[in-house]
């Protein structure tokens, strides 16, 4: 099936094409032409629908050999969209007039820059339009997608329009729809307009989405470490930690089933970063050290997108991403993953392509560092001087960066463009959000929960058996030669599974230089996702694809480990 998109020069047309279309474009010349058409793909009720792009054309009769193009790509149609600019409606009716006297194939228009017709006072009545015309109107906002979704679903009703009976110039009767369906009146800006004129628009808009997402992660840290330390933490200090001290006693330290449930103890107690049990560091873990965060981060979520703000945040995003082969809303799980991976994880379900899943989720998993990593690398290097925690930083940026452009380009399948209604503001309302709350972390608490559990007694039993002190010697050339590290390290590596903050913080005592603590806290970050975020992965993207993503965060590892160890051993750091 093809659809072609045709209406006057800068009516947004373009714009248009690309929501419907995603990420990947492919423009080509017209056989025997200089003129370009850009052609894309969209789903089209479970049906693949090629979309092309004509060049802009005020009439069906062309004045110059783009239009003669535009017009010639009419015949190839199976439903043609004719984008109108609504603040011009009687300029753009004309070449309306004639696709429907032309009577050739189901057509539907499209009024754009619908949210331009509200500051300029422009009030339409498109169901009176619809009527006049005798095809489906749909009102949209190219720039943030509002109306984009509509207009996808009134695809199917797109039918050959029925020829008007049009009685002298056809001007006559552009002027006779126009005093019917249009009336123009004096309208002050409110306060909301504004806003949210504001938040979409540059430059405001990108202030006002760093306020945001500031303020958002204050909130979300202040609650977060507020429920750790007045709530989990205590629990399992003043409560759990004595009933498993007793079990501890009635069980062997050196026997199998305490190292699988209580692990190690440090000074004959239990300290839940480093004893590695399933009732120890397997509950604590997912319970006090990633729930507290889950819970923050999804009550400033439900509150975001509640108020409607997050579609906004996903068109400032937009430019960016499709670059590597994403969309805007692909800001979602970065920004989440910044204060925890898990919560990041959870949100690439989101996408319904394979790509955009493991193009986001793998990139999220390597170079996005939760915020307990960056307090520990912060802490790590802070001594040296705040330089040192830049090149940390930087380099994960890079490799972000240059990782998503490569996967784009290599990575098989499509990344269609989100179709994202953009909603006024509203007051969220609490009683939903707490709904939804709630039911995000009750599948964390059921589908999660055993996975990591299940993750650390397989570490355990690793330990146990000392596969881990195998490791430790076949990866020591890796660790020493290409990456500058003591073989110690692989101790931290090892860790870094369970806990990453924890794995950072191992580094302290090994007496590295700077540059082996810059080159371990990068690697640290690039390697692996922690056992929580493993395990949320694998049931986001299937063994095959997390196999895929693994082997492609260990070769990353490998490479920048090298490349980075190489660079500041020139520089002399």
């Amino acid at each position: 099936m093809k659809i072609i998109l045709i209406g006057n020069p800068n009516v947004g047309k373009s714009v248009v094409f690309s929501r419907l279309t995603g990420a990947k474009v492919i423009a080509s010349n017209y056989p025997g032409t200089t003129v370009e058409l850009t052609k894309g793909c969209m789903r089209f009720f479970n049906l693949q629908a090629d979309v092309v792009d004509v060049p802009g054309t005020y009439s069906l009769e062309p004045t110059n050999k783009a239009e003669e193009v535009a017009v010639k790509m009419l015949d190839e149609a199976d439903i043609i969209v004719n984008v109108l600019d609504a603040t011009n409606l009687e300029r753009n009716l004309y070449l309306t007039l004639e696709l429907i006297q032309k009577k050739s194939e189901p057509l539907i228009v499209v009024l754009n820059m619908w949210d331009e017709t509200k500051h300029k006072g422009i009030d339409i009545d498109k169901d009176k339009l619809e009527k006049m015309l005798g095809v489906p109107v749909i009102a949209t906002c190219g720039l943030t997608g509002e109306g984009i979704k509509e207009l996808v679903l009134k695809l199917r009703q797109a039918h050959i329009p029925n020829p008007k009976d049009i009685k002298g110039p056809i001007w006559n009767e552009i002027g006779h729809i126009i005093e019917n369906v249009q009336k123009l009146t004096h309208r002050h800006h409110s306060f909301m307009d504004l806003l949210q004129d504001a938040s979409i628009k540059p430059p405001f808009s990108l202030f006002i989405a760093a306020a945001v997402v500031f303020f958002s992660f204050m909130v979300i840290r202040f609650i977060g470490e507020g429920l750790i330390n007045y709530l989990f933490d205590p629990f399992f200090e003043n409560i759990y930690t004595p009933l498993l001290m007793k079990l501890s006693m009635f069980l062997k330290e050196t026997s199998f089933l305490h190292s699988l449930l209580i692990g190690n103890l440090v000074s004959g107690h239990i300290d839940y970063g480093v004893s590695f049990g399933i009732l120890t560091t397997g509950l604590y873990v997912p319970i006090a050290a990633v729930l507290p965060y889950i819970i923050s981060f999804y009550l400033i979520l439900g509150l975001l997108e509640d108020w409607g703000y997050l579609p906004r945040l996903a068109v400032l995003g937009d430019r960016l991403f499709h670059r590597l082969g994403l969309h805007g809303y692909a800001i979602i799980p970065m920004i989440l993953g910044l204060g925890c991976n898990v919560p990041g994880a959870l949100a690439t379900r989101l996408f319904e392509e394979r790509k955009e899943k493991f193009i986001a989720a793998t990139l999220m998993a390597i170079a996005v560092p939760c915020m307990a990593q960056t307090a520990m690398i912060i802490n790590l290097l802070a001594r040296f001087g705040g330089q040192y925690i830049f090149i940390v930083f930087i380099t994960l940026f890079l490799v972000w960066l240059v990782l998503g452009r490569l996967m784009s380009r290599f990575v098989k399948g499509q990344s269609p463009e989100i179709l994202l209604e953009i909603p006024p503001y509203r007051r969220p309302y609490l009683k939903s959000v707490l709904k939804k709350l709630w039911i995000r972390i009750n599948w964390f608490i059921k589908e999660a929960l055993p996975m990591v559990l299940l993750g650390v007694a397989i570490v355990n039993i690793l330990y146990f058996l000392r596969v881990v002190e195998f490791f430790s010697f076949i990866f020591s050339p890796l660790l020493t030669k290409v990456w500058g590290l003591p073989k110690e390290a692989m101790g931290a590596l090892i860790i870094g599974f369970l806990r990453k903050d924890v794995a950072v913080g191992m580094l302290r005592p090994l007496n590295l230089s700077i540059r082996q603590l810059i080159v371990g806290a990068t690697i640290l970050g690039l390697y692996f996702p922690c056992v929580a975020t493993f395990t949320v992965l694998i049931k986001e993207l299937g063994i095959k694809d997390m196999i895929k993503s693994i082997a492609v965060m260990l070769s990353t590892a490998v490479v920048v480990g090298f490349m980075l160890n190489a660079s500041l051993s020139f520089l002399g750091i």
